[in-house]
């Protein structure tokens, strides 16, 4: 094929030479690299079928659409696929590619079957880990070959609040540089911290407005994330301060608020059954303000349900006719990223990139092309996966230079006392206030109290060097068994190690062996650890075949089946009873905006804060 300038960092004046290129292709003053012939294709313009179509293709892009046989130019290559429809790659609208725990060059090997061919990154959370390299990241896979294309939008939550710090931190001038950088950066990630958006006296206040301005001086987008804004007075105040989206609806009456108040909806798995059926019984006919959602989703779920395309099929089941779903994913997101001159579209000027269809109605994906070539068989990526060397920067993540003991998990009593007072959390605790427990006291420090399914968490800080160790107890999670504990370096959303455990020593060695392994999971069972999950690339993802990653998942919960867990009916996980893999999200600090446990801080001595009002607390007293 051609060669021309056409990766993620291409500047204004390659993209100049590029048009300029296929549009004497078009007209056939140029000769085509390729042509591929369809039965039908899906103009999402028009949302109408064109039958007997040939796409014709100057290196990565498209040059040409048109009825077959009328292309006056000459091609190179052709195919022909007569029984199948073509639609776009299709678009991911807001995602963390981290929470596949994959590298972004394995990412692609597993959604590109799937029909993904580009994502908005939203990248906060490599950006906590190691801000300064965070677009070198990103775009490193593409540079090395890659057929996805991954759309940078830098995090606003970086950090995610006032209270955390370490990895990274993104202000007004960094923002500003990340804008500059690429026509490919899309603005800004999800505005999470909507108590530092609207109160002038939080302390990241003025970082947060900082970066909008800065997105707004290049024009980009400020993305939302409107957790639990469902009054009209909030959700005005959330449209007013120019948050453009919300992906966080959970019911059909909130998203139709939504939209009709301005906001772009980004609709996730979780809810597009209830919110799709209810937006259609509300008489919705423009869905053009509607986009689907994959957000977190592991590779491991990919491999059982699907990507963006299990999205497409589950709102197609819930009553919405095929070609809108379609638009849902491909067109409304590009043009809500204000990127239709590349993707979203059979069109002219865009990547030729195409999802072939055995079916229509159930989605059936025969063949995918990204790129101007044909990449998947089925469900097998038949495309390049780059060997990327990564540097130390995103291989040397877990700093902790010295070792953790079960000292560290202690929590002191006052001199002489039989119980102390404790402030007590459980995994997404949104109340307003904490619990207070009076807990029995041994060898002069407070202990757990399993009856009342009370252990012990805590967050240790890995960025420092020092190891600092936040710690407190927490009802309804973690194990029961002596000596056991579990630990892990993905901790939505600043990525600190997190653990819970029954015991203070087995806390130190499941935090230990992370150290080791650079980060992933760590399970400890009865004084020994019994499993490990390496996610060794920012301790957050793993550079590897995802099937490969999954097989490990799968002993890592075959292990965890022989520890006894205590949990609560609504903490539950539905998919893996007992073991609390959703603790990875039970960190987040900009979801229930009331009180949590980070690493300590000059703001938050001990860890334990409320993040809307900046209120501290013993853990203890």
């Amino acid at each position: 094929m051609t060669s021309l300038p056409d990766d993620l960092l291409i500047t204004a004046a390659d993209e100049v030479k590029i048009r300029q290129d296929l549009l004497l292709v078009s007209l056939g003053k140029r000769p085509a690299d390729r042509s591929l012939r369809v039965g039908k294709l899906l103009d999402v313009h028009s949302r109408t079928w064109m039958h007997d179509q040939e796409i014709v293709m100057r290196g990565r892009r498209i040059a040409w659409v048109g009825p077959a046989g009328e292309y006056q130019g000459q091609v190179k290559e052709r195919f022909h696929e007569p029984k199948l429809a073509a639609v776009p790659g299709f678009g991911e609208v807001h995602k963390h590619i981290e929470s596949s725990h994959l590298t972004p060059e394995w990412e692609a090997a597993l959604v590109m079957p799937r029909g993904n061919t580009w994502t908005c990154e939203a990248s906060h959370e490599f950006s906590n880990v190691d801000g300064p390299h965070n677009l070198e990241f990103w775009l490193t896979a593409r540079q090395a070959g890659s057929p996805l294309k991954v759309f940078p939008q830098p995090g606003s939550a970086v950090p995610p609040t006032a209270y955390e710090w370490g990895g990274g931190y993104f202000g007004h001038d960094e923002q500003a540089k990340f804008m500059a950088a690429s026509p490919m950066v899309t603005g800004l990630d999800e505005v999470m911290d909507w108590p530092a958006v609207w109160n002038p006296e939080n302390p990241s206040h003025q970082r947060l407005w900082g970066m909008i301005e800065a997105t707004f001086a290049a024009r980009g987008v400020v993305e939302g994330h409107g957790a639990g804004l469902r009054t009209l007075s909030e959700i005005n105040a959330f449209a007013a301060a120019g948050l453009a989206s919300d992906h966080e609806m959970m019911t059909a009456d909130e998203a139709w608020d939504k939209l009709r108040h301005g906001l772009f909806i980004e609709i996730r798995i979780h809810s597009m059954t209830e919110i799709v059926t209810g937006l259609l019984q509300k008489g919705l006919v423009d869905w053009s303000q509607v986009a689907f959602a994959t957000d977190d989703r592991s590779a491991t779920l990919t491999l059982e349900t699907g990507a963006t395309d299990h999205n497409i099929r589950t709102a197609i089941a819930a009553g919405l006719p095929a070609e809108i779903a379609i638009q849902c994913a491909t067109i409304n997101p590009a043009r809500h990223m204000r990127l239709t001159p590349w993707v979203g579209s059979i069109s002219p000027g865009r990547f030729a990139d195409m999802v072939l269809l055995d079916d229509v109605a159930s989605l059936k994906i025969a063949k995918v092309w990204a790129d101007g070539a044909q990449i998947s068989e089925g469900t097998t990526f038949i495309g390049k996966v780059p060997d990327i060397a990564w540097p130390a920067w995103a291989t040397r993540t877990i700093n902790i230079r010295r070792d953790i003991t079960p000292e560290d998990f202690a929590i002191k009593a006052a001199p002489g006392r039989k119980t102390m007072q404790a402030a007590v959390i459980r995994p997404f605790h949104w109340h307003p206030d904490f619990y207070t427990m009076e807990l029995p006291v041994e060898g002069g420090e407070v202990q757990r109290l399993e009856s009342e399914n009370l252990t012990k968490f805590a967050i240790v800080d890995r960025f420092s060097g020092e190891g600092k160790v936040a710690k407190m107890f927490w009802r309804g999670c973690g194990p029961r068994d002596a000596d056991t504990a579990v630990a892990c370096s993905v901790a939505h959303d600043k990525h600190n190690i997190w653990t819970c455990g029954s015991s203070d020593a087995a806390m130190a060695l499941a935090v230990n062996t992370l150290r080791e392994t650079q980060g992933g999971w760590a399970l400890v069972h009865k004084g020994k650890v019994t499993a490990t999950v390496r996610f060794e690339i920012g301790g957050l993802m793993s550079k590897r075949p995802a099937a490969e990653l999954d097989a490990d998942m799968q002993a890592l919960y075959r292990a965890a089946e022989a520890v006894d867990w205590m949990y609560e009916p609504t903490f539950r996980p539905r998919w893996n009873p007992g073991f609390p893999e959703r603790l990875m999200f039970a960190t987040l600090t900009c979801a229930p905006w009331t009180w949590v446990l980070v690493a300590p801080s000059p703001l938050a001595p001990e860890g334990f804060v409320n993040v809307s009002t900046g209120e501290v607390h013993p853990v203890v007293w």
